[in-house]
């Protein structure tokens, strides 16, 4: 089992503070009256590249020896990590590889490319995607960098929570979004060592709940063919970080397309702020009283902000 420990997530903030934003936490009564909690958002949708996959990107790179570097990096990706990949990898001036499935958003490809990665198209399954990273690797020499499934990715993840119980360290619970489970297990982790009686929750879409059905079980149960419109969400929860996620984390809620795609609306109309469908889950899942946190002060994570204009929740 991969060990990632709070110095982990420390040496991350170290390494990476310089570099990326230090994201706002927000707040908003009418939204704490349709939760009936208290909320706290840390804003990932104002991250560099627009989510808080930066953190992990950025960590993993620059925790690259030079001779590893040169010969750049590689992943495979729906759009927010590779952005974020080609991002860090321009900041450290190595070239970024992406394999990217050819149903990706146009929206979030054009962004890879747009920050310097070369992206591979591949088809649009798990397989694919590995079988298309695994080819550019052995053509290249470039050091993998996996979305999730990476213990320095998973630590710079942990970077958000950290932030945000610093600005914030009198939180009952804290709730994000999982989908491979970087951003959960990095969560649970700093939130665990910061304050050991928090309670830490996910929201995942109902179309890719294999985290839920996993985490209810106790093994890792893939969903054969994901689909919500979170689609940052849809990657099967990893081997890595399912046992943190485990350990740490005290439940994840399931919600549908149609209570995520109502959770973007409340959240620009009455924060005034964009996020992706992945972004609202968490919010999504406490606004449709899936998570048990009447009274409660709850930190959300706004994991992301990469949305089209025009193929946002109600646009026509």
């Amino acid at each position: 089992m991969t060990e990632i420990s709070f110095e982990d997530i420390r040496g991350a903030q170290a390494r990476i503070g310089g570099r990326i934003h230090r994201t706002p936490v927000l707040t908003s009564a009418r939204l704490d009256e349709l939760a009936g909690a208290r909320l706290f958002f840390k804003c990932e949708n104002f991250q560099k590249t627009g989510s808080f996959k930066a953190r992990g990107a950025a960590n993993a790179v620059f925790s690259l020896a030079d001779a590893e570097a040169a010969r750049g990096v590689a992943t495979h990706s729906s759009g927010n990590h590779g952005a974020a990949l080609a991002w860090a990898a321009r900041q450290r001036g190595v070239p970024a590889f992406v394999a990217m499935p050819r149903t990706a958003s146009q929206f979030k490809l054009a962004s890879v490319e747009r920050l310097g990665g070369r992206v591979v198209l591949c088809e649009p399954t798990h397989r694919a995607r590995e079988e298309a990273a695994e080819r550019i690797v052995r053509e290249t020499g470039a050091a993998f960098i996996h979305p999730f499934n990476d213990a320095r990715v998973i630590a710079g993840q942990g970077t958000a929570a950290l932030e945000l119980l610093t600005e914030v360290p009198d939180l009952d619970a804290v709730v994000c979004p999982v989908g491979g489970g970087g951003l959960l297990a990095g969560t649970a982790i700093a939130a665990r060592a910061l304050r050991p009686a928090i309670r830490v929750f996910a929201g995942e879409p109902e179309g890719a709940a294999d985290a839920s059905r996993s985490f209810s079980s106790g093994v890792r149960q893939a969903v054969e063919h994901p689909s919500s419109i979170a689609d940052g969400l849809l990657a099967f929860v990893g081997d890595v970080t399912f046992p943190i996620i485990r350990r740490h984390a005290d439940g994840i809620a399931t919600v549908s397309d149609a209570a995520i795609a109502g959770a973007m609306r409340q959240i620009w109309e009455i924060m005034k702020i964009v996020v992706e469908p992945s972004g609202a889950v968490a919010f999504a899942a406490l606004a449709a009283g899936r998570l048990e946190v009447a009274g409660l002060r709850v930190g959300v994570i706004l994991s992301g902000g990469n949305v089209e204009l025009g193929r946002t929740a109600g646009a026509p």
